[in-house]
């Protein structure tokens, strides 16, 4: 396994693509995912802007492993989102990434009528994710779904989806970290989805029992009421060491991304959760 960062954990820093970049390669980083593409100039292509920020990492060194964008298919039109998401494939495929993840749904919209259960919305889903998967597929693109949106983030919602679009091309990003969200164990979550896993987001979080008074600014709520804030990687409750341990035995050897959404200073917190992220892996060997 390798090292890598998301460009998520930049952006409290305010940078552009290109500006993620050079960061990334002065922290020493050779891989990196992009969430978007940020701080696009709104009066340009995307392909173009896209095409530009590939030939800075080819200049810096850097492999981009992975570019992860929002979509609805319940709230957005499913052949209109199938449509919209082909286009960022396209982006996907500039940027010189193997991977493209892509969000299903947020679940149902407040005027909706109906059945509003995940197993409702699944054959939509599928027929989504089969649609654009199969698109990327023909311009060697892997898709994937992450856990994370609370709608479509526990693991067994997940294993429905993938079994349920049934294509070698289409797979996991495991954030171990998204599952406390749904107040999933991460580690039980994480030895039920190795067999699905492309690529990784590997973060933390602080949590306190939704017994407790609010604890304020930064924090938010999972689905049962806890508190959950972003921390830095082996500073909170997110039992990192052993998903790594069960990454490794079972024989991952991709990218784990560090996605960093906490407080302190943006840099010290992706500079010290790495530091801690490689000195965990030297303990698993």
């Amino acid at each position: 396994m390798e090292i890598g960062v998301s460009s998520y954990s930049y952006s409290k820093c305010r940078m552009d693509g290109l500006q993620i970049v050079h960061k990334a390669a002065e922290m020493g980083f050779k891989h990196i995912e992009f969430s978007g593409l940020p701080l696009m100039p709104d009066s340009m292509d995307p392909l173009v802007y896209a095409a530009e920020v590939k030939q800075a990492c080819d200049e810096a060194g850097i492999e981009v492993v992975n570019y992860a964008v929002g979509a609805d298919f319940i709230n957005n039109g499913l052949d209109n989102e199938i449509e919209r998401l082909k286009q960022e494939v396209k982006i996907a495929f500039e940027l010189g990434a193997s991977f493209m993840r892509h969000d299903a749904t947020y679940g149902f919209s407040p005027d909706y009528h109906g059945p509003r259960g995940f197993n409702d919305a699944l054959p939509v889903l599928v027929k989504g994710y089969r649609a654009v998967t199969e698109y990327a597929e023909g311009i060697g693109i892997k898709t994937m779904v992450e856990n994370h949106g609370f709608f479509c983030q526990d693991s067994d919602r997940v294993e429905k989806l993938i079994n349920g679009v049934n294509n070698t091309n289409f797979g996991l990003l495991l954030d171990i970290g998204n599952f406390l969200c749904t107040d999933e164990d991460p580690a039980i979550a994480v030895g039920k989805l190795l067999p699905y896993v492309f690529h990784v987001h590997v973060k933390d979080f602080h949590v306190k029992s939704g017994m407790l008074p609010d604890p304020g600014d930064g924090w938010f709520k999972s689905r049962a009421g806890n508190y959950l804030r972003g921390a830095i990687i082996g500073h909170g409750d997110v039992p990192v060491i052993q998903c790594l341990k069960m990454l490794r035995t079972y024989g991952y050897d991709g990218v784990i991304s560090i996605e960093f959404e906490g407080m302190e200073d943006p840099i010290l917190g992706i500079s010290v959760g790495r530091n801690n992220l490689e000195r965990y892996m030297r303990l698993i060997k």
